[in-house]
């Protein structure tokens, strides 16, 4: 078995909850820096940081039975997401490098919404399949609802050098291998863990998807 933190309950709660605001806080400024980029008012930019911050907790919460998603039942994730909105919005443009600023935040969101959708799967029963499906789904679920709701391709849709859903799955698939031998903290941070490095690995170029080319295309 392999050793992990002895947490005590409110502990392991406490942590779990403020590894999903940060995922909450990368993905509104993921948003609200888009919409920056895309000369959004303030009122845009408030909405597709908090749309790109609860949208993933939305789908997760939907997969796995949720009635209401979290982001309702509490609004300190909406507080979060406002103000992280409204801090891109302030600071935003003496971020030089504004695509560099928005692939952190991303994959900062995409690894903490996959792992903890994968959680949420593991804890509604679902096997493994249903647990990487929930979990990829819920770390590219607020990506693409930015991206569209800016008039963007889908980053999942066609950057084949950049892994993004296979990240997010290969996360959800690290959550469930180790969840019989961490505590849930612990395999939430493995799994997002495993994101980031895939992200890293690919965007250096290191590992790409294959791609099937029909004869004159």
């Amino acid at each position: 078995m392999v050793p992990d933190f002895d947490l005590p309950p409110a502990a392991l709660a406490t942590g779990l909850r403020v590894l999903d605001l940060t995922g909450v806080l990368a993905f509104s400024l993921s948003g609200a820096l888009l919409a920056v980029r895309k000369r959004f008012d303030l009122f845009g930019v408030l909405v597709l940081g908090c749309v790109t911050a609860v949208g993933g907790g939305a789908i997760r919460d939907t997969l796995t039975g949720q009635t209401l998603p979290l982001f309702l039942r509490d609004e300190t994730y909406l507080w979060v997401a406002l103000a992280g909105s409204a801090l891109a919005f302030a600071f935003g443009e003496r971020l030089a490098r504004f695509e560099k600023a928005l692939s952190v935040f991303d994959s900062l969101g995409l690894s903490l919404f996959a792992a903890s959708g994968a959680l949420g799967a593991i804890a509604a029963g679902l096997g493994p399949l249903g647990v990487v499906f929930a979990g990829a789904l819920s770390g590219v679920g607020g990506g693409i609802i930015r991206d569209l709701i800016a008039n963007e391709v889908p980053e999942v849709m066609y950057r084949r050098d950049q892994l993004y859903a296979t990240a997010a799955a290969a996360g959800a698939l690290a959550v469930y291998l180790l969840y019989p031998h961490l505590t849930p903290f612990g395999a939430q941070l493995g799994g997002a863990a495993t994101v980031l490095v895939l992200r890293y690995v690919s965007r250096r170029g290191w590992v790409r998807l294959p791609v099937r080319r029909l004869p004159g295309g």
